[in-house]
């Protein structure tokens, strides 16, 4: 795991210091609402609906149990006992006080934490790979070019004000468990026909008003020239991005409207005009940063345990969770371990204080002293011994984040709505607690199988909707929240964007077309077939007749739901 440098620590103080006198000066009233906006934005600090919210920058998903633990503190002091991990990997307190935010920034620099760039228009987080380094398809480490990222990217003078916010994110394996091609930049660690390694270079997806997935600018480029061509790629969006229309500004926009091809020779042309010497990381420098990130000295075991095998006959709920959470790790003997934030009832994305501080522990004991946290909004222990799985499924039980859902039914991105967001149009989180009720039958969820569903409350798509296999969007129509069904979406190696079903449905109706909706795939599907798999085979036709084509379908869809 990286730890800061000199710089870094002295730069993070620097920040958090000037932040304090500019919150002292807007509480004093000297300057104004309008004035603070773009300074308090520059240190991750909105004006949602009720209160001041704080987003906290987590690169590339790592933390420490040191650090997580302190992420507990400032919950339980500073905001109300609780925070919200959010599907680009950081963590937001909803409920900041503006005269304390300098003090939890000075709290996050106490442990190697800022909220610089986590808003603006600039480049945001670099996302990657949540099994990075343990993944047993994992051609390289990609946390190692992440943090070189952050580093090139953080306070760059030339891509601080952006046409519109900027996100890269990068994986090393063969999955793409990153969605790089529902990114401005999307990068694949490949290798290359000497056998070397470099990147497949992907440009121009998002999510929003105008999804798009990404097209291949690169389908090679050595390792070593990245940041110079990056800056190219940069470059370009900078001059060209549209600054006078919010909804054209992001560089999927452009890449369409000059076409993939052009796109890349002008690329090419700005990239042959850089200086890649005073850009492009020395050798030296990129194995100081790469050591930061050496594998953990584990010892290989036995891929079964006595303890694990009669925990599993014994205990249903252990085993499911198992089978559901438990992933394979590159060295024999270990596995990765995901920690679902859903519990039914629980607000998606959300832990305690108390949650945080038990994973902490956790952590500290059992997984080396290592956090990740997913776009899906969960957190991983990447790193632990299978002799000590049923003392960390204990600890997750105690806790209350022992839910064993993982890319089921129940497994739910979301984003927080109008509950919180003064840009959303409808909630999304009662929704999402409502539909998770309904599936929250261990049995029926793992009888649905592999299943990605999405909530977003609005057309930015926070909660990812475009990519889910089902995705639903909260709309205003006429002063009133309904929510448009969209099916067929996928953030892997298959991205596809979801289409619209039809049209939409007050909230109260909204569960019973899921299950409208589960209840036609689980009528269609063949042996062994995911509900994308189904989709993709059957096409849209059985669906909308399901939803619109015949009367009181949601009764009947809950009729075969109980029979099926």
């Amino acid at each position: 795991m990286y730890r800061y440098d000199e710089f870094d620590a002295a730069f993070v103080r620097s920040r958090t210091a000037q932040f304090r006198d500019q919150v002292a000066r807007r509480l004093a009233g000297e300057i104004s609402e309008e004035q603070f906006r773009p300074l308090r934005l520059h240190n991750g600090l909105y004006l949602q609906l009720h209160a001041y919210m704080l987003r906290v920058a987590i690169p590339y998903g790592v933390l420490s149990a040191r650090q997580l633990e302190q992420l507990a503190r400032i919950a339980r002091k500073h905001d109300r006992g609780y925070g919200h991990f959010t599907t680009r990997t950081n963590i937001q307190f909803h409920w900041a006080r503006l005269e304390e935010t300098p003090d939890v920034l000075d709290l996050l620099a106490d442990v190697d934490m800022h909220a610089i760039q986590t808003s603006g228009n600039c480049i945001r987080n670099t996302t990657t790979d949540p099994y990075a380094g343990v993944a047993i398809d994992e051609i390289e480490d990609p946390r190692v070019w992440a943090e070189i990222i952050r580093q090139w990217s953080t306070v760059h003078p030339e891509f601080l004000f952006l046409p519109r916010k900027f996100k890269i994110a990068i994986t090393g394996a063969a999955e793409d468990r990153a969605a790089i091609l529902y990114h401005d930049i999307g990068m694949r660690i490949v290798k290359g026909k000497g056998g070397e390694t470099g990147f497949a270079i992907y440009v121009g997806g998002g999510q929003g008003r105008t999804p798009y997935v990404a097209e291949e600018l690169r389908s090679f480029l050595p390792k070593e020239q990245l940041l110079s061509y990056l800056e190219a790629i940069m470059r370009v969006y900078n001059l060209h991005g549209r600054r006078d229309n919010l909804y054209k500004s992001r560089i999927k926009v452009l890449v369409k409207a000059l076409g993939i091809e052009e796109f890349r020779r002008q690329v090419e042309e700005e990239w042959s005009k850089i200086d890649h010497v005073s850009i492009d990381l020395p050798q030296e420098e990129y194995d100081r940063i790469a050591a930061y990130f050496a594998p953990l000295p584990l010892v290989p075991g036995p891929i079964t345990d006595a303890g694990v095998e009669k925990r599993r006959r014994e205990d249903a709920s252990f085993d499911s969770w198992v089978r559901n959470n438990v992933l394979p790790h590159r060295v024999a003997g270990h596995v990765i371990v995901n920690i679902l934030l859903k519990e039914p009832g629980k607000v998606p994305g959300d832990a305690t204080a108390d949650q945080m501080e038990a994973v902490a522990a956790l952590a500290r004991a059992y997984g080396h002293d290592e956090i990740r946290v997913t776009y899906q909004q969960n957190l991983v222990l990447p790193n632990v011994a299978l002799v000590d799985l049923v003392k960390v499924y204990d600890g997750l039980v105690a806790a209350g984040v022992a839910v064993g859902n993982y890319e089921l039914i129940t497994d739910i991105i979301s984003c927080p709505g109008l509950d919180y967001c003064n840009l959303a149009n409808a909630r999304s989180i009662p929704v999402a607690l409502e539909i998770a009720k309904r599936f929250a039958d261990q049995s029926v969820a793992e009888d649905i199988g592999r299943l990605r569903l999405n909530v977003s409350g609005c057309i930015n798509a926070c909660g990812h909707h475009h990519s889910g296999n089902i995705g639903i969007l909260g709309v205003d129509k006429k002063g009133t929240e309904h929510y448009q069904i969209t099916l067929g979406g996928s953030p892997g190696d298959d991205a596809e964007v979801g289409t619209i079903l039809g049209p939409s449905f007050p909230a109260e109706a909204v569960p019973d077309a899921i299950e409208t909706i589960v209840a036609t795939y689980r009528a269609h599907r063949r042996e062994g077939e995911v509900f994308l798999a189904t989709y993709r085979r059957i096409g849209q036709a059985p669906f909308k007749e399901a939803l619109y084509g015949a009367p009181n379908s949601g009764a009947s869809s809950r009729k075969q739901l109980q029979e099926a």
